[in-house]
């Protein structure tokens, strides 16, 4: 067995000794685990959460037979840092990788702060789930989107993948015909089917992870889907018929794919993983929830989840929050490996919930964001962002149905602490009565407030949080006065 160099003798033998002590005593094999990850699929996009124009049939039925996390969360309001957490097993303070090129993006005279400097991707030193299943034995590989390497990142091949495909263009790969392969839904698909059934033919347990481009923009449909829904009356929410077409050829895949598990006999030692890596854009509206992609309110981070093993995770639903950082510790638990020695993983293992067996022991999950987003995406309420953008520098924690949102600026500049309760620095909001975050409670609920912010701040100490503090000198304070005079008009018409 080969192991990677920058993991170190002495990890090398915990895992070798690890694999001759289930071989000594026959341990059942290893569970397949398949992780399939969306591109921008909105948590209201799915039929089985009540898109009115959308169709979903074949992640509608996973969700029916497996375990359906409605409290399921990105580790991010974008890509690439969703998927640095998901990969790593770890918050963005820990690998910095907070936004997609840059957190300095919008207008300089509308930032009151200087934000935290960005990461590209993942160094190579970092351990990724790949890494820690290549290591016990398994085949490894990535199908479809990375983002995750520019200047500061290592490439999918240098962090655990054995198999690293993409059709997309731009790739070594360039194999798909645009009108009947959307988005490489189907390429992507077939490789990571072909991976499974040599894998199974090698005797090999395998990690494939179906990181699909749909239906990030810019959108893509077979003609037959887009017809088909053209024809179709629109919903009250949703009607975009090539939104619609592109998120049915998605399902498409994921239709194909667990047909593929089916076909090869393998269902009921695969543990299959649904999600996507952050909320809707503005091209669907996520309501009730708030927002939408790019912001850390619920309609940016909240995503389709679903967990599906047949004869292991009973069909069900659960409303226990949980991230996507939990999945490294979870498919560590599901091949009955322990993690690399020294790696720090902030998750926990979901398999007691998912199986009925336990309870997490954790009570809170943490988002940090240091920077700005521009290009809002507001849809029918002015209050989701300031001064133009959609994410500015903030910090969240939910903790049972209790959701803090902190922001940097006001905490940094107008007085912090001292100004609580009813400090604009925070907002806090009764999830469970109050998905959409529109009723405020911080100036009221101040236990509430005084426990969930001491936790966060504890939270930011401990991973060492680099925080947006510093004065920008650019800013040009007329303008909030002018974002105000112009949200005051708009609401007086």
């Amino acid at each position: 067995m080969t192991f990677p160099t920058r993991f170190g003798t002495t990890l090398a033998c915990h895992f070798f000794a690890t694999v001759l002590t289930h071989s000594a005593i026959s341990a059942p094999v290893p569970p397949n685990i398949v992780l399939i990850y969306a591109d921008d699929l909105g948590w209201k996009d799915v039929g089985y959460n009540g898109s009115d124009f959308h169709e979903t049939p074949h992640i509608d039925r996973l969700a029916r037979e497996g375990m359906v996390l409605h409290n399921g969360y990105a580790g991010a309001g974008n890509c690439a840092p969703s998927r640095a957490c998901l990969l790593s097993g770890t918050y963005t303070p820990r690998h910095h990788v907070y936004a997609v090129g840059s957190t300095d993006r919008g207008p300089k005279k509308s930032q009151r702060l200087i934000p935290v400097p960005n990461r590209s991707g993942l160094s190579k030193n970092e351990i990724t789930i790949a890494d820690a299943l290549k290591s016990a034995g398994y085949a490894t590989g990535i199908f479809g989107k990375w983002h995750l390497d520019g200047k500061d990142g290592a490439s999918p091949s240098e962090q655990g993948f054995d198999v690293v495909f993409d059709s997309q263009e731009g790739s070594p790969n360039q194999r798909r015909d645009r009108p009947t392969d959307p988005k490489g839904v189907f390429s992507i698909t077939k490789a990571a089917t072909d991976f499974m059934t040599r894998s199974k033919a090698d005797g090999k347990p395998f990690f494939a992870f179906v990181s699909h481009h749909a239906i990030h923009s810019a959108l893509e449909a077979r003609p037959e889907s887009l017809s088909k829904f053209k024809a179709k009356p629109p919903g009250k929410q949703h009607n975009s018929a090539l939104y619609a077409a592109c998120t049915y050829d998605l399902d498409s895949g994921v239709g194909e794919l667990i047909g593929k598990i089916h076909a090869l006999g393998i269902a009921e030692n695969t543990l299959v993983i649904f999600t996507a890596d952050n909320g809707g854009t503005q091209q669907s509206s996520q309501e009730p929830l708030r927002g939408n992609k790019g912001g850390y309110y619920e309609g940016g981070i909240r995503e389709p989840f679903i967990a599906w093993q047949p004869g292991t995770i009973q069909p069900g639903e659960s409303d226990v929050p949980v991230h996507q950082v939990d999945l490294f510790p979870t498919f560590m638990a599901a091949g009955k490996f322990e993690a690399p020695k020294g790696k720090i993983l902030d998750g926990e293992n979901l398999l007691p919930l998912l199986t009925g067996k336990g309870r997490l022991k954790r009570e809170s999950i943490f988002w940090h964001f240091p920077g700005y987003l521009d290009k809002p995406v507001i849809r029918g309420r002015e209050g989701d962002v300031k001064l133009g953008f959609r994410t500015r520098p903030v910090s969240v924690i939910r903790k049972g149905d209790w959701k803090l949102h902190l922001f940097h600026e006001e905490w940094a500049l107008d007085g912090g602490r001292s100004g609580l309760p009813g400090n604009a620095a925070v907002e806090l909001y009764n999830i469970r009565k109050d998905a959409g975050e529109r009723n405020d409670l911080a100036a009221h609920e101040i236990n509430q407030v005084n426990d969930l912010l001491e936790e966060l701040l504890g939270w930011l100490e401990e991973t060492k949080a680099p925080m947006a503090n510093q004065r920008n000198p650019a800013y040009d304070p007329a303008l909030k006065e002018q974002h105000k005079q112009s949200r005051k008009n708009r609401k007086d018409r």
